[in-house]
């Protein structure tokens, strides 16, 4: 059997608080993202995780530490927890988008994929997500809770892809916020192999298999 997933955003950014698209551009937490980051990880160290694996780029490092030192458990890290390659886009507001790329930004808006920016697609995303996820929980037994700290728009497709949809072309769920967490267990041999029991929870209860409690 395999562990439960638990997929944490990191805390805010100044691109977040500023509206722009971050990626993969590896700019740190601000004040505002560590004071989340420091107020979620006693909630969360409930669960006592077997195991906390990060993004590679920092802001995920960071957030992640928060929790391995109420917890005592080291963080690895995986790159195919970083966030969506935008491309072009990185870094822009979305007025900057539109200025630059009307038509792609169209495209983009009505949850298409625009040819000339160079990003990343939602199908791969999820699918590099997904099968980071899979991997971690096959390491640990049924009953376990692996934390993996990653990206809003690599959590949302990562969750899709587990759910078994194309995240490309179905949007059933909405985004997670900064230091929010979405829970995803094994199916028992259903399908599909993943159910979500959580996501962007932050303020709820959220039952694990051991019986912890978090808000």
């Amino acid at each position: 059997m395999s562990a439960t997933i638990l997929f944490w955003r990191h805390g805010q950014t100044d691109y977040n608080a500023q509206g722009r698209l971050q990626g993969q551009v590896d700019i740190p937490l601000n004040e505002v993202g560590r004071a989340q980051a420091l107020a979620a990880a006693p909630a969360l160290s409930q669960i006592e995780p077997v195991a906390i694996i990060s993004s590679d780029l920092v802001r995920a490092r960071d957030t992640a530490e928060y929790l391995a030192e109420r917890t005592g458990v080291a963080v690895s890290t995986d790159a195919r927890l970083r966030e969506r390659n935008f491309g072009a886009w990185e870094g822009l507001t979305h007025e900057e988008m539109r200025a630059g790329w009307a038509d792609a930004f169209a495209v983009w808006r009505d949850g298409g994929h625009p040819a000339g920016i160079g990003a990343e697609t939602r199908s791969a995303l999820g699918q590099r997500v997904a099968q980071a996820a899979a991997e971690a929980s096959a390491g640990y037994e049924e009953g376990g809770v692996v934390v993996l700290v990653a990206h809003g728009a690599a959590i949302s497709a990562g969750l899709v892809a587990l759910l078994g949809h194309d995240p490309e072309t179905w949007h059933g769920i909405t985004g997670i916020g900064n230091c929010h967490w979405s829970v995803v267990r094994p199916n028992n041999g259903a399908e599909p192999g993943w159910r979500m029991t959580a996501h962007n929870a932050g303020g709820g209860l959220v039952d694990f298999p051991q019986g912890a409690r978090i808000v």
